[in-house]
């Protein structure tokens, strides 16, 4: 009687550890199709990329205006409206400079892709025992390469190399994130058959 109670309250947890990693994989596909597009479309992607920074920049200086009124002194105030002021003018200058704000992204994504590269390999290590950590460390191998890759070509490629790497970057990781998905999903049917 006390293991048919238990098979039933797992029940619940089961169905949102289904439904999770449902929306895990559906997420990791979003990553598949939006990395091939910007692979077929390298140019169309950097400049996408560009503009959502320069808008982001924007929210963000407008987030920093807020919250130079909030209190915390005169300071605190000077401060925030500087660096909102800051994000303000890269926003703007990102927005109406696209094709000059693409070769100084170019060089902050290979940091990030770099960075982001040796995280993996890092996580690749605490998981190494788990299902799909290969992938891990597939994804943040291709990282550090496509990270040295576009620091070592700048700025000759940056126009069409920003697109192409952050497709790549994302295929890589939506692949990762799919065999860990579907291997989460296989844990749960386990739990629950």
């Amino acid at each position: 009687m006390a293991t048919a109670s238990s098979a039933q309250g797992m029940q619940g947890p089961l169905r949102v550890a289904k439904k999770v990693t449902g929306w895990y994989i559906a997420a990791a596909v979003l990553f598949i199709i939006l990395g091939m597009f910007a692979i077929v479309e390298p140019a169309v992607a950097g400049l996408g990329v560009t503009l959502l920074v320069g808008w982001l920049l924007i929210f963000g200086a407008i987030a920093h205006f807020i919250g130079a009124f909030k209190g915390g002194g005169a300071k605190h105030v000077v401060l925030q409206i500087l660096i909102g002021i800051a994000y303000l003018v890269g926003g703007i200058y990102s927005l109406t400079h696209p094709l000059l704000a693409i070769g100084t992204l170019t060089l902050l994504l290979a940091a990030v892709i770099f960075a982001a590269g040796v995280l993996e390999i890092i996580s690749y290590f605490r998981l190494k025992g788990e299902g799909a950590s290969g992938w891990v460390l597939f994804n943040g191998v291709i990282a550090l390469l496509l990270g040295g890759m576009i620091w070592f070509h700048w700025p000759s490629s940056s126009v069409w190399a920003i697109g192409i790497l952050v497709g790549v970057n994302l295929l890589m990781t939506g692949m990762a994130r799919l065999m860990f998905g579907m291997a989460a999903r296989k844990l749960v049917g386990r739990a629950a058959g």
